[in-house]
């Protein structure tokens, strides 16, 4: 589950990093601006909530457990 976890901020990180370079790069030097960047941000904002989606069944089923400190 951790692996699973960490490979999809990875992939979060990645969409935002193709976003930020097809912001920088569309639209200069005489090419057409492209909807490379609205794709990659909605690919982020899809596959966080993906994700938020994942944590929330693996908790309701038992594959994860929460570890919040001690009360007292």
């Amino acid at each position: 589950m951790t692996y699973l976890i960490a490979a999809a901020f990875i992939a979060i990180l990645g969409a935002l990093a193709s976003a930020l370079y097809f912001m920088m790069k569309d639209g200069t030097k005489g090419k057409a601006k492209t909807s490379h960047m609205a794709r990659a941000l909605a690919f982020r904002v899809g596959f966080s909530i993906l994700l938020f989606i994942c944590v929330l069944v693996a908790y309701k089923l038992g594959y994860i457990q929460p570890k919040g400190l001690p009360a007292g």
